[in-house]
């Protein structure tokens, strides 16, 4: 699963990321630093030994399920370490490791638990202490970040996971300590094989970047399951980002049942499979990455859509060359277009300016754009809705614009925007600038007796 996920210390994360699971604090009570591990560059798991000392009860086996409306919340949860262990030389008891940040004493509990746990023939003098040796495998991801990375810096705050690939974009005061980021990272997280770190900037015209493998195997093609779809791909040759789920899945909701789709960077499907297959939709895909149009083509066929006819084209040219012969056959199914391309898209809205020069619409065609870009936090509405307009050389009315919405922080100051707006007709059929002050032959349009 295409999943992206943050360990932050102090907080699980947001939506599209999933946190990884954390110890609450208990330095307090229960000292979990390594100070022999600080700065350890290449993972030495030897290293990371440690005896703590934890709170404990005693119970009969028989008794330890009716303790657990008590017990339960304070258990002590950490990895590969059960909180309910056996007694060594008694089979019909059982020992309850529980958490010294949340369990003080028998004392400290309410009254009622109080005379729950007194009706299992347990009091304050059936608990003590615990020594336990933790090794590597009970620590934590952020429990090792936290030992080995450096003080008053920010640690490795976040990766994207691509199937079986973990994706990080390590800040320079960390690379000393990517082999041994990358290599915690295949341990500790289950189906993990290979890890990578981002080594260059994405590339505009195919939307892919160098990586470095850190850890695991240099085995890149994975798969991701998304909106109900199966996707896969070779990571080092396209563009995927996980980050993008829920944009997928929203505007998969905005699409109505068999309507059309023009996915015009389409990359390995994300819109226009789920759209053919949940959606039911006509879609036209298309991307000049031939990595791209390769996984596309394999996607189709895995997720087994009908209804998609796939390009490998310039945008411009995909536009151009596309559209016009479906619109003229006198389409009445709502019409949309995915511009996903954030550094570029909204510089190919002028290959609509013309698109139907010379052809009267009537009745008007119902076509909605949905096209992305990366604009300042400060005026980013403003900013994304003057980019359009100067691109189509035309102004859109409020009563176009469909929605506005901000998709994502790229950065502190950078967020990536979508304006969804139905295309105004005078766009499509703007005569064309190189043409003569002649009048040009008009066209009809008339969707009410024209063949298909």
């Amino acid at each position: 699963m295409g999943v992206n996920c943050r360990f932050l210390f102090s907080r699980l994360a947001k939506s599209a990321f999933i946190g990884f699971p954390f110890l609450r604090s208990v330095w307090t009570k229960m000292d979990l630093s390594l100070p022999d591990v600080r700065g350890m560059t290449e993972l030495d798991r030897a290293k990371f030994t440690k005896e703590v000392t934890v709170p404990s009860v005693e119970i009969q086996s028989k008794n330890v399920g009716k303790s657990m409306p008590v017990f339960k919340k304070y258990l002590l949860k950490m990895e590969k370490l059960k909180p309910v262990t056996e007694v060594q030389g008694n089979d019909e008891r059982r020992k309850l490791l529980l958490d010294p940040i949340l369990f003080e004493t028998f004392d400290k509990l309410r009254e009622d638990d109080q005379q729950k746990l007194s009706e299992l023939d347990l009091n304050k003098n059936s608990f003590s202490n615990t020594c336990l040796h933790l090794e590597y495998h009970n620590f934590r991801i952020d429990d090792v970040f936290k030992a080995v990375l450096p003080e008053g810096k920010e640690g490795c705050t976040s990766y994207s996971r691509i199937g079986h690939i973990i994706h990080l974009n390590l800040r320079d005061h960390l690379l000393p300590y990517k082999n041994l980021i990358g290599q915690v990272l295949v341990d500790k997280l289950i189906g993990v094989k290979t890890v990578v770190n981002k080594s260059s900037a994405i590339d505009s015209t195919y939307r892919n970047f160098q990586m470095e493998v850190l850890a695991g195997d240099a085995d890149f093609v994975t798969e991701v399951k998304e909106n109900l779809c199966t996707f896969k791909f070779d990571f080092s040759q396209v563009y995927w980002n996980s980050r993008l789920c829920t944009e997928h899945e929203r505007i998969i909701k905005l699409l109505p049942q068999k309507s059309v789709l023009f996915d015009v960077f389409a990359g390995v499907g994300p819109f226009s499979v789920p759209a053919a297959k949940v959606r039911k939709c006509r879609v036209f895909a298309n991307d000049l990455n031939p990595s791209s149009y390769h996984w596309l083509k394999e996607n189709v066929r895995l997720n087994k859509v009908e209804n998609v006819d796939t390009f490998n084209l310039d945008g411009r040219q995909f536009i151009r060359e596309q559209m016009p012969p479906f619109l003229l056959t006198r389409p009445t199914e709502p019409i949309h277009v995915t511009m996903n391309l954030p550094a570029l898209a909204v510089e190919f809205l002028d290959a609509f300016i013309g698109l139907l020069s010379g052809v009267e619409l009537d009745p008007l065609l119902d076509i909605t754009v949905h096209v992305y870009s990366f604009c300042e936090e400060s005026s980013a509405y403003s900013e994304m809705r003057t980019k359009v307009e100067s691109a189509l050389k035309h102004s859109i009315e409020d009563e176009q614009i469909v929605e506005l919405v901000d998709v994502r922080d790229v950065s502190p100051k950078k967020h990536m925007l979508r304006l969804s707006f139905r295309i105004p007709p005078d766009v499509l059929t703007k005569a064309a600038e190189e043409e003569t002050s002649s009048e040009p032959k008009r066209l009809k349009l008339d969707l009410e007796t024209q063949d298909r």
